[in-house]
């Protein structure tokens, strides 16, 4: 519609660039890489298993969202639209109006993605209060605002993507009560997203794909192998996400190695199911294989124990 072309082009000439330059960097919070690294910290910090329904929440989003992109088939408005600037590409590497590489513009995926997971864990979480989801909140609309000042999607893009996300939180809440086994919410993800598979030409979609049976292969092999402790001890926290952002990205860089960049950029559906293998494998070894490292001292430090005095002896 012709105002939100007003709008973007309006906010694109009047906000500063240092502004632009620190509200792109919400951005980031929406994406792949903050997503896994949240549902990383939850599962190798906080409480594997709520990490597990986490990852559930974020691969749902992951997946059914850019399902919806590739049915509607919305250019982004920088492609239609040369007054706009992309100020943050999706990819880039990528040529920017390689659709492919770039994905389409409805819903906002950054948007869709910050509703549900942002509020979700707030809301599944133990510990509620009214501060962390009201932080929740305007995080979420920091997310989609970011997504219309660069360029990469129209304004009802993101009102509808809240919107989804949002829904995805109440839809996955729902499931959570009424289904008791996660295994079976896993495979009714697993059918709706091998939809996908015949017809999504996107590589947000695989890459997606590939973290939900990377997520879902994990589970019984580290109940069985690894079966680690969770920890809230700072240095041990900081030390088992840093470690795992390191295997993650080193085996996913390894994992490249036997096919060529032009193939991997290629945008065939070899080239996605290579993706959805790498990134299945860089997660399930993330998950289930690194965590037998926490068995060493140093990624298993307690936090100590307070200590309080009672007359001239400390107990």
């Amino acid at each position: 519609m012709s105002w939100e072309v007003q709008l973007m082009e309006w906010l694109q000439a009047n906000i500063p660039g240092p502004l632009i330059l620190l509200i792109s960097q919400f951005s980031a919070f929406g994406e792949e890489f903050a997503l896994v690294a949240v549902m990383g910290f939850v599962y190798w910090c906080h409480d594997k298993e709520f990490g597990r329904k986490i990852g559930l929440l974020v691969c749902s989003s992951l997946i059914l969202f850019p399902m919806i992109k590739n049915i509607v088939f919305r250019i982004r408005p920088y492609m239609e639209h040369s007054s706009i600037k992309c100020l943050r590409p999706v990819e880039p590497d990528a040529d920017l109006m390689d659709v492919d590489a770039q994905g389409y513009s409805f819903p906002s995926g950054h948007s869709a993605n910050a509703a549900t997971v942002y509020p979700g864990i707030v809301i599944f979480g133990k510990n509620k209060n009214r501060l962390k989801l009201v932080l929740s909140i305007i995080l979420m609309l920091l997310v989609g605002f970011s997504r219309v000042v660069v360029g990469c999607h129209y304004p009802t893009d993101v009102l509808c993507g809240w919107t989804l996300g949002l829904a995805m939180v109440f839809v996955i809440s729902f499931l959570y009560k009424k289904i008791k086994n996660l295994n079976v919410i896993f495979a009714m993800v697993a059918v709706i997203g091998t939809i996908g598979v015949f017809y999504c030409k996107t590589s947000d979609f695989f890459s997606a794909y590939g973290i939900l049976f990377g997520l879902w292969l994990s589970i019984p092999f580290e109940k069985k192998f690894v079966n680690f402790e969770s920890t809230r001890n700072p240095v041990s926290s900081i030390l088992r996400l840093v470690g795992g952002a390191v295997v993650f990205f080193a085996l996913d860089e390894l994992l490249k190695i036997p096919f060529g960049k032009e193939f991997l950029n290629s945008g065939t559906m070899a080239a996605h199911l290579v993706r959805s293998g790498r990134y299945m494998l860089a997660i399930f070894v993330s998950l289930a294989v690194y965590p037998i490292l926490f068995k060493f001292r140093i990624f298993s430090l307690e936090v100590p124990e307070r200590r309080e005095e009672v007359g001239d002896g400390i107990y």
